[in-house]
């Protein structure tokens, strides 16, 4: 399956996305922050971020859900700043620490897209893309004129702008929002974002019908479609049992959902109490529980295939190895 991109990359429509999304930049409305400050002139609002985007790191990850990684392991460029304050974040470093360094040219960060490709990527995986998609776009144009031809995975908070996400619609193959608190209060107090909830069940409802339900290849590897993520928090605040109801009966049953179960207590959440310790063996089987009950029909597991690979990846064998 021909990425979506290239279809526009073709047409001129690509081109003509990245230009316009710049012009956004001047008063930038691209998250539901809403900040309206001049990154054309590089000024900072709440994701830190000015004109150029600022990347962290960009490698093969083999840690990813199984159906992105496949034998190469995916092509992650994890961007730093972020539109969310969550006080729990596992990337503090990255997304919270004002001496952002790093900042790419279009590109730079299209020769990072290719290197990856050239190494054997399964697909491009922009980790926390939602505060620079313009800069994402313009070095899109140039990757495909260099022959990029992988999946482009939006790998984001989901404290996604609608409009945002419209120049992303046919730009994107895998949408992948990680989906954190149902509750206002809570999203007010973790997430430093009230409105997170409604905004993010928008965002999910946008990305799903610019895409679908995941559509993966005899082999298992994802070609198109959603992806939701789920982090189990300390005593259900996450609101994963309406989260559960909300994908199964307003997107659709076949939403391919990972519950994950690695939270740890990272960033500030030790100046919290109810998010100061680790989640519970049995909140994440409740959680898992809770998404069958609501209907989901496919949630993602890990073969022992994939755990294979992942210890070849980091030098060591698993069990029968040699």
């Amino acid at each position: 399956m021909e990425p979506s991109y290239l279809r526009l990359a073709q047409t001129g429509e690509l081109a003509d996305r990245a230009r316009e999304a710049v012009t956004r930049l001047a008063h930038c409305e691209l998250c539901p922050r809403r900040c309206r400050v001049d990154r054309l002139a590089d000024a900072r609002g709440f994701c830190r971020v000015g004109r150029q985007a600022q990347v962290a790191s960009f490698n093969l990850h083999f840690g990813e859900e199984e159906v992105l990684v496949g034998e190469g392991g995916s092509g992650t460029i994890f961007f730093a700043g972020c539109n969310l304050g969550c006080v729990f974040c596992q990337n503090w470093d990255i997304s919270h620490d004002s001496r952002l360094e790093w900042e790419v040219e279009a590109g730079e960060l299209a020769a990072m897209m290719l290197e990856l490709q050239a190494m054997g990527a399964a697909n491009i995986n922009l980790v926390t893309p939602s505060h620079v998609v313009p800069q994402i776009l313009e070095a899109l144009v140039l990757a495909a004129q260099g022959g990029l031809r992988l999946p482009l995975v939006y790998n984001t908070g989901g404290y996604d702008a609608p409009e945002t996400l419209e120049l992303m619609d046919g730009v994107v193959d895998i949408h992948m929002p990680d989906v954190k608190m149902a509750d206002p209060d809570a999203a007010a107090t973790y997430l430093l974002a009230r409105d997170y909830p409604e905004r993010a069940q928008e965002a999910v409802r946008r990305m799903h019908a610019q895409v679908g339900d995941l559509v993966v290849d005899q082999g298992g590897l994802a070609l198109r479609g959603l992806l939701v993520r789920h982090l189990v928090m300390p005593g259900g605040l996450a609101g994963t049992a309406e989260w559960m109801r909300f994908l199964a009966r307003e997107i659709s049953p076949d939403t391919w959902i990972n519950i994950m179960d690695q939270y740890r207590p990272c960033g500030q959440a030790g100046n919290h109490p109810a998010i100061a310790r680790p989640v519970e063996a049995g909140e994440y089987r409740q959680a898992l529980g809770l998404a069958r009950e609501a209907g989901i029909q496919r949630i993602d597991r890990r073969s022992g295939h994939f755990f294979a690979r992942l210890l070849k990846h980091v030098g060591l064998t698993g069990p029968g190895g040699p």
